[in-house]
């Protein structure tokens, strides 16, 4: 059906500014209500049915788009990354805003954001909630360990084992302060580990059960990617299907800026664009792929024995692939972090190359059903 009125609306946590452009008669209709979604789909829904709406993803998250796709209206979240802005626009305000979006949308000019169900939402936000715990345990340990080398105390064996925390709760200070904050530190540590062994029980739990599971299983079948690792990446691509091997990189960022003009051609670091999540657990991920790599070991040998023929000879090519580049790079003297970035990005078209042909096989079922749909 011929679409001929676009609606671009400015959301926020409590009210949404709108704009609706009809193409065909040139007229524009703005307003301001609340952000509550009966007031939004009666308002929408003054306008024709073919009408189309769009917004930019952004913290409101997708409850918006499911309400309104349940109550038939065509609706899409734009990138915010890839909306179009002239160079010389320095005002901006939510009415322009809006106007901007029903201008790109009546072009043909919006990159669409994936609209997860509301499963694929849920774990997605448990995985999510792992890394910010992993984060924050971390920034604990460095800060318990920031304070001991302030007054002169080192333990000198692996820490962060058994025998090291035994060590840590012998450790006192003279000033009362001290001695509060180094305790209360211990406390914070101790705290957050058993936190996240929780939520890694949970994911162990989830996995094998939930939609992803065999690209899961794929996925840890290249070295450094575990099971929170595997379920990380599986919820955060989601769809694998919509990528090829050399965009997927594109997609989370890996590949280096670029600004060139006439005969000149200058590259940069990685434009850090897309799923910052997964793309911060490839990186951690590429490291393991350092070692020299002649056969599989224990852990990785059982998980080859848990799937299919051919993604088994693509995992092994892959994890021989990394490790002859990681030589390479090292032979050449090159930079760790620049080496690993590029191991990184290799490494995503390789899970790629894992989970997609799996998604494309049972593919049958739309991502987006009205099943899944939450309809006030």
């Amino acid at each position: 059906m011929f679409q001929s009125t676009f609606i671009g609306l400015d959301v926020h946590a409590q009210t949404v500014v709108a704009c609706a452009l009809n193409t065909a008669t040139g007229e524009v209709q703005r307003t301001k209500m609340s952000s509550e979604l009966e007031v939004i789909l009666a308002w929408i829904q003054k306008f024709p049915t073919e009408a189309k709406v769009v917004y930019e993803a952004g913290p409101t998250g997708y409850p918006l788009v499911r309400h309104l796709l349940g109550h038939g209206v065509d609706c899409v979240i734009a990138a915010p990354s890839k909306l179009l802005r002239a160079p010389g626009d320095h005002v901006k305000t939510d009415q322009r805003d809006a106007m901007g979006l029903a201008k790109i949308l009546s072009l043909g000019e919006v990159i669409e954001v994936r609209i997860p169900t509301m499963e694929q939402e849920s774990l997605r936000d448990l995985s999510r909630t792992r890394l910010q715990a992993q984060k924050t345990l971390r920034l604990s340990k460095q800060r318990l360990n920031a304070l001991l080398l302030r007054h002169g105390v080192s333990y000198p064996d692996t820490k962060w084992t058994v025998k090291h925390f035994d060590w840590l709760h012998r450790q006192h200070f003279g000033q009362a302060g001290t001695e509060f904050s180094y305790q209360a530190d211990v406390e914070l540590v101790e705290l957050l580990a058993t936190h996240l062994k929780r939520l890694d029980r949970r994911i162990t739990e989830i996995a094998p059960t939930c939609e992803y599971s065999r690209v899961i299983n794929a996925l840890m079948c290249m070295r450094g990617i575990a099971m929170t690792t595997g379920f990380g990446l599986a919820v955060e691509v989601g769809d694998w299907t919509r990528f090829t091997g050399s965009s997927i990189g594109s997609y989370l960022g890996l590949v280096p800026s670029e600004h060139s003009s006439g005969q000149k051609r200058a590259q940069g670091s990685i434009t850090k664009a897309g799923n910052t999540y997964a793309r911060l657990m490839l990186v951690e991920s590429s490291w393991h792929q350092k070692p020299t790599f002649s056969r599989p070991g224990l852990r990785l040998q059982r998980q080859l024995d848990l799937v299919d023929s051919t993604t088994r000879v693509t995992a092994l090519k892959g994890n021989h692939r990394l490790a002859d580049r990681w030589a390479g790079f090292e032979k050449r003297g090159k930079l760790s972090t620049k080496a690993n970035t590029a191991i990184a990005r290799e490494l995503a078209g390789w899970c790629w190359a894992l989970a997609a042909p799996l998604q494309e096989e049972s593919k049958q079922v739309p991502a987006f059903s009205k099943e899944n749909l939450m309809v006030a």
